[in-house]
């Protein structure tokens, strides 16, 4: 049994090049069906461009772990079919979900972003997906 102490938080918050970035995640029972093995998770996610040039959000690379340690990545363009432009002190706010086939599980990543004259990622970092389900 993983010690439950050194699992991350449903929370999470990582700062790259002046881009912070905080995620909740919360599980979705009206949602999930745990007889059939889906656990349906939501997460929210800010993006808040902290620095002096514009910056946009092109691409995203999630690392989707669940309690069998099996990974998925998902990669895509933008996020929520969008790929936000963020000027200086601006903030970019969405919600998604991921199904897993456990009742917990982790998520982290990066975002691919661009600004003046390069491409670069900023992290997501780690945080629980976690159900409040038991077997009796």
């Amino acid at each position: 049994m993983p010690d439950l102490r050194s699992e991350p938080s449903p929370v999470s918050e990582a700062v790259t090049r002046n881009i912070r970035v905080e995620v909740l995640s919360q599980y979705s029972p009206e949602n999930s069906r745990p007889h059939e093995d889906v656990w349906v998770f939501q997460y929210t996610v800010r993006i808040t461009n902290q620095g002096q040039d514009t910056v946009q959000l092109v691409s995203r690379h999630w690392i989707i772990t669940d309690a069998y340690q099996r990974v998925e990545h998902v990669r895509g363009p933008g996020v929520i079919g969008e790929q936000p432009v963020l000027g200086p002190g601006e903030s970019f706010q969405y919600s998604s979900w991921c199904p897993l086939k456990t009742p917990t599980g982790t998520m982290h990543g990066t975002y691919q972003m661009i600004g003046p004259g390069e491409e670069f990622d900023i992290d997501i970092a780690p945080f629980a997906l976690r159900a409040r389900y038991s077997v009796n």
